[in-house]
């Protein structure tokens, strides 16, 4: 199977239409249809059920599309992996914004005195990217949240648990108690962070969205500590009993480089340091 032709399958299997697929990839539609069709007879099954209105995936064809997709995700890390292999060594860490617990700025610091530092790149990415860049290879490493629902193909280190706070308007029922349950949130509207997130809340694309969105009494929003306590004084973070999220460093479980595990080592020490100190203040 070449390239080309899954590139053509996955345009064609995700727009679920012969002419919007062929705009998308800037060819004509009679040639993207024989290219299918060639497809089709080499591997001996039918990918797509074509009528005169719609276009839907057969079983072989879903089974073709998930695993082009990865395919095509993994030729795309390899190009852009070799293509950085050829330059000056540096690591690139994706986090989204407030999403490193505070400790970025002491990592880079602490790595920059390791004897097998090199440059470090970071890339601020939008909510839920983090995942997707490790695995096109624009990443090298990344900073997540649990949970996630899946981390297939990343080896993980855990860096530092934190509790979650419910972050709400001070005009709000529940603004006034030392703490509250998951039950007593029940009936609040929380943000979605993608479009594929549960609920009837607003898809939220910008993490400065939230605090405006929480103070307009639109939302309320679950946050770690970290991130709760730093979207501003007019705004009340109430601990949600027994709720714990950590931070994770997540990588290609495929890598093997000197730098990236001291990065990942550094940053363990890190964490580390920061919650033994947490623990003797008590905060």
């Amino acid at each position: 199977m070449e390239s080309r032709e899954l590139v053509y399958f996955v345009a064609v299997a995700q727009e679920r239409n012969f002419s919007r697929a062929a705009d998308r990839l800037g060819i004509a539609q009679p040639p993207l249809s024989r290219a299918i069709q060639r497809l089709e007879r080499r591997l001996g099954v039918r990918l797509l059920e074509r009528t005169s209105r719609q276009v839907s995936l057969t079983r072989a064809g879903e089974v073709l599309l998930n695993e082009g997709r990865k395919a095509l995700t993994n030729l795309a890390a390899a190009e852009r992996l070799t293509r950085r292999a050829g330059r000056e060594p540096r690591l690139v860490v994706v986090t989204k914004p407030a999403g490193d617990a505070g400790l970025l700025e002491p990592i880079l610091a602490r790595f920059a005195a390791h004897p097998d530092t090199v440059e470090v790149e970071v890339l601020i990415c939008g909510i839920g990217e983090q995942k997707s860049l490790l695995r096109d290879g624009t990443a090298d490493v990344a900073l997540l949240r649990t949970p996630q629902t899946d981390l297939s193909g990343l080896a993980t280190e855990e860096l530092l648990t934190e509790r979650e706070l419910v972050v709400l308007p001070r005009t709000h029922r529940l603004a006034g108690r030392a703490s509250v349950r998951t039950v007593d949130l029940a009936d609040e509207v929380f943000p979605r962070w993608s479009d594929e997130s549960p609920g009837s809340g607003p898809v939220i694309t910008d993490t400065g969205q939230v605090a405006e969105l929480i103070m307009l009494g639109q939302i309320t929003a679950v946050l770690p500590e970290s991130v709760a306590c730093r979207l501003g004084p007019d705004l009340i973070a109430v601990p949600v009993d027994d709720r714990r999220t950590t931070l994770l460093a997540a990588w290609s479980e495929e890598r093997r480089d000197r730098a990236l595990a001291a990065f990942v080592r550094t940053a363990a020490e890190v964490a580390a340091a920061r919650s033994t100190a947490d623990a003797l203040t008590g905060a």
